[in-house]
């Protein structure tokens, strides 16, 4: 009976999002506490609900001041210098403008936000292809490859979503497959160098002089702060450090260095406050769904639901395929991100995958590492299920059909080194 209400639970939460009859945050907190009261769990509801709360309350802060704090680092120009110099490196070569796209886009997506990055680089870098007579897939595909793997970051959305439902810290699952993420986006640079040689066989070397300041808008300008620009770099690595090396919980992490980038770069109270309001929006959303995951996940998890389902699909999986779960889920995660949305694949599919793995000695740990490797990491950008890849696709003037095509082999290819490697130092 427990088992038959969780899997009602997770069938109907995919289907309402999945058709966008109620948003994610409603589905999350409504749903669960609907079948929790059919189960009979009425008296323990809000004390189920609470604790799930208290277990994404440290995801939830991490996740929204580091949206803060990426946000200053974006107004106040920190990435500037980059692509100014980047695109000065590569100046009419299509090979090094495809490899500089590489590194562009994985330097901005440093904040974990597909929208921001996307809005960074296309409007910066189209006009400079369109000089060139590049084509527009490589540009869609290239940034693409280089978000895509940078967001398996700790701050990102699907690290954060799978520590949420599995009861995890972001650094537990990452840290861990920093080397297999390194080993991704040296992939992703191989992959910027085939479609880049192309590309030169394809438009030739042209002599050409772009100036990237001049695509700034006039607000953009005004809040650029050039002559800190080796202070923010600075207090960004020392915050990159803090994370990976756990000086401090990485809530507290970001919240401080929050605070010294808002206070040093906009010292006046009027221009923090508008600092604070650029990022309002994507800092509400983001955790607001955190904290409803954790309603969703404490009702699933206190109820014994995810215990039971798990223990249904254990009579169902050969044994010789349990000890390799971390695999599989690995392998199909990236094209999971074509059917799944984050929230549905970390909160409704993940948890049942991790508790089935246990019955087999999987860790849990061990299949949210598996599952960044490719579920809307890799994949996001080409999924129909996210509004960022619209986005993308929108401000490059593709279609996304094409995108998939063009793409589809090299992020797939990125899941696959990064699972190799991963396996080859045993975190999966």
């Amino acid at each position: 009976m427990i088992a038959l209400l969780g899997f009602l639970t997770i069938f109907m939460f995919l289907a309402l999002i999945l058709t966008k009859r109620v948003s994610v945050i409603v589905a999350l907190i409504l749903v669960p506490m609907i079948f929790a009261l059919i189960g009979g769990f009425g008296k323990e509801l809000g004390s189920l609900m609470l604790e799930g709360i208290t277990g994404v309350a440290p995801t939830g802060i991490m996740l929204g001041f580091a949206i803060l704090y990426f946000g200053v680092m974006n107004n106040a120009g920190l990435f500037d210098p980059v692509i100014r110099n980047v695109l000065k490196l590569v100046k009419g070569d299509p090979l090094k403008i495809v490899i500089g796209t590489a590194v562009i886009a994985m330097l901005t997506h440093l904040d974990g936000s597909g929208a921001s990055t996307f809005l960074i680089t296309i409007p910066a870098l189209l006009p400079l292809y369109e000089k060139m007579g590049m084509s527009r897939l490589v540009l869609a595909g290239t940034v693409a490859l280089g978000a895509g793997t940078m967001n398996m970051v700790p701050w990102g959305g699907p690290t954060a979503r799978a520590a949420s439902a599995l009861e995890l810290t972001p650094e537990e699952i990452f840290n861990p497959l920093l080397p297999a993420m390194i080993a991704g986006l040296l992939w992703v640079l191989f992959a910027a160098y085939m479609m880049g040689k192309k590309e030169r066989n394809r438009v030739g070397i042209k002599d050409i002089q772009y100036d990237f300041h001049q695509e700034l808008a006039d607000e953009e300008k005004d809040m650029r702060r050039p002559k800190l620009f080796w202070f923010n770099l600075g207090l960004t690595i020392i915050t990159i450090i803090a994370l990976i090396k756990v000086w401090l919980p990485l809530p507290v992490v970001f919240m401080v260095a929050f605070a010294v980038a808002l206070l040093v770069n906009y010292p006046k109270p009027d221009e923090q406050q508008n600092q604070i309001k650029k990022q309002a929006f994507g800092m509400i959303t983001v955790v607001s769904i955190i904290f409803a995951a954790g309603i969703f996940t404490g009702i699933l998890n206190g109820t014994g639901m995810i215990e039971e389902m798990a223990n249904a699909l254990v009579a169902l999986i050969p044994q010789s395929m349990g000890n390799i779960m971390a695999v599989i889920v690995a392998i199909t995660s990236m094209p999971f991100s074509l059917l799944f949305t984050p929230d549905a694949f970390y909160f409704g599919v993940l948890p049942v995958l991790s508790e089935t793995a246990a019955a087999y000695g999987v860790d849990s740990v061990e299949i949210a590492r598996a599952g960044i490797l490719g579920q809307m990491t890799t994949g996001f950008p080409l999924s129909p299920l996210t509004a960022s890849t619209f986005l993308l696709v929108g401000l490059a003037n593709v279609e996304l059909g094409d995108h998939q095509k063009f793409i589809f082999k090299w992020a797939f290819g990125t899941t696959i080194i990064m699972t190799i490697v991963a396996l080859i130092i045993r975190v999966i």
